[in-house]
Parts: structure tokens; sequence; C-alpha cells
């Protein structure tokens, strides 16, 4: 038999088939880049996204950096919008989540996520390394979404004013209807919330807790950076990490607050009264520790506020080829 007349089976090809999803059982995440202009400062974002593979809708939200506390954070936001909570996330082998991987589709967790997860009371299921079409649901629609609305760069004052779009983006594009559905994500997204698992009264507390004393130049180090403290010298105090603040605390009270800043180079490790010094190690991975801050509200209070949408030229038609580029998952 010659090479062109071997059947399929010869040559050990994959074969995929269209999987059907219940309603919410499965959502998958991952982040992915994306890049927004501030104040004229183009930088550079990482996108959190939770999808639901049942109904097709989608959560964003964007952080200065893709660390463990923002990307907990994004889970919590996610459950508010969803209006519950998936009885089953799939995930790559993030860091924030994984901390080593056993054999098989076996994990040691980390300490946190675990936690985390047990709060919520979903299960966690991770890809086989480099077999990324595992959740090709949500890698699809990562670019689907900064293709459609990132592009062009975004031009916003802030943070919170690039979360607005993004937020009001997502809530547009349940109007859509996903090639091969007959109805649209909003719709499905209503079936779904009353099969979701329910939201618990309590979010999960979020920041890294760290007890460093104040050093002789004014300053506490924490995580290889330093923090001005108004203190005497020798003080033992509490700091609170979250992904944009580090909060400095003593005997019940907060004394300081700071911006955190990623790692550039030619930063010192010391820092200037009321100023942050920048920190190492958190630049280029998809990991590491920190989230905004807030105190623990009720679930009700987690539900984002939706802001107005812009309109995107010729949208439904690259919504169409998105949907068409998608070769796994509905």
């Amino acid at each position: 038999m010659c090479a062109k007349e071997k059947p399929p089976w010869v040559w050990g090809r994959e074969t995929f088939v269209p999987q059907s999803y219940a309603w919410g059982g499965e959502g998958q995440v991952d982040w992915y880049e994306g890049w927004a202009e501030f104040d004229g400062e183009r930088r550079k974002t990482y996108q959190f996204c939770m999808r639901s593979m049942a109904s097709g809708g989608a959560f964003h939200r964007a952080y200065p950096h893709a660390n463990q506390q923002a990307f907990l954070e994004a889970h919590e936001l996610a459950f508010a919008y969803f209006g519950g909570v998936f009885r089953v996330l799939r995930y790559d082998n993030l860091r924030s989540a994984v901390k080593k991987i056993l054999r098989g589709h076996q994990r040691e967790e980390t300490v946190r996520f675990v936690a985390f997860r047990s709060h919520w009371g979903f299960e966690a299921e991770f890809c086989t390394p480099g077999e990324g079409h595992a959740k090709g649901g949500v890698e699809g629609e990562g670019g689907q979404f900064r293709r459609n609305h990132l592009v062009p760069v975004p031009q916003v004052r802030d943070l919170e004013e690039l979360n607005l779009l993004m937020r009001a983006s997502s809530k547009e594009q349940e109007s859509r209807v996903i090639a091969g559905r007959a109805q649209s994500i909003g719709a499905g997204m209503l079936v779904e919330r009353e099969h979701l698992l329910p939201l618990v009264a309590e979010g999960f507390d979020l920041a890294s807790l760290h007890f460093p004393a104040v050093n002789g130049s004014g300053c506490v180090r924490v995580l290889t950076n330093f923090y001005s403290a108004p203190l005497t010298v020798g003080t033992a105090v509490e700091v609170k990490v979250y992904s944009a603040y580090v909060e400095v605390w003593h005997q019940g009270k907060r004394v300081a607050r700071h911006e955190r800043r990623a790692a550039q180079k030619g930063v010192g490790v010391g820092a200037l009264p009321g100023c942050a010094a920048e920190e190492a190690g958190s630049v280029g991975g998809i990991d590491g520790v920190g989230a905004v801050p807030r105190t623990r509200p009720l679930a009700g209070q987690l539900r984002p506020v939706l802001g107005g949408a812009a309109a995107t030229a010729g949208e439904g038609g690259r919504h169409a080829r998105d949907d068409r580029r998608a070769a796994v998952g509905p």
C-alpha cells in the first residue's frame, strides 16, 4: 500500500468530537494579553477571562499583573456577573493554582487556591501541558474579544475606566448569537443562572499577609520591595498585599497605603517617603501575589456596575468570522 492509500488511522491522526455541556456544568478560565493607552501612555495589560461552555457568556477584566490575588478576585467578580458558580472550572497549569504537576491529571494545588475553591464550592480540572485545545472555548473567546473590543487600542484615563469599557462590551456581546445556536448568549445565560451553584454570603479574604518590622530607613520590606511606614524603628507591623496596593497596619489602624508597581531595570531597593520602590520579580509572568483592596462584601455587592458601550464598526461581520475560527468547543 502506497503512502497515499494509507487510511487516516495509520498516520495516528487525532480526531476531535464537538462536545455538549450541561447548564452550569463547566466554565473555562484563562489569561490573555492586551494593550491600552492610559493618558497617552501605551502599556500592556493582562486580561482575565471566564467563559461558560453551555451559554457562551464570558466575563473579562484587566489587571496590571496576572498575579494570584488578581486571579482570585477576578473569579469572585465573574461569579457575580454570571449570578452563580460553575460546578467545574478548567484551567491551564497556572502557578497561581498549581504548585506541582503530578502523574496524569493529578496536580498539587497551591494552598490558597485550595482554600479559595473550597470556600466557593467548585471543582478544578487542569489541562495536559501543551494540549491547549482542552480549553479551546476560552482561548477562542479571548482572541474574539480582543479583536472586536480592544482594537483599536482603547484610550482611557485609568484601569477602572478600561474595566468599565470591558464590562460594557461583555454585556453587549450577550445579544450575539453564536453560529450553530438558536438563542442569544444572554438568553442562554438567563437559563443557566438557575443551574449554577449559589453565591456564598461572604467573599474570600484575598489579602496576602506579612509581618515585617520598620527598618532604619523608615520602611518595611515585603516581597523583596520596600515601602515607607510612619512608625518608629523596630515597630512590628501587619502588611496586607493586594494586586494594586500595599497597606501597612499597626494596632488595628491603617497607617500607610502605597501603589504596588512592577519591577524596572535600574530601580534601587530604597523608597522615597510616601512612595513604594519598584517590586522585583513581578514582571513577565502570569503569576505572583496581589488584588484590589476591599472589604469582604456580601455576594450581592460583588455584581459589577455596567457602563455604556461604544459601538464598534463592522462588529457583526467580525463576530461571525471569529465564530467560524473557533475550531474547538461551542
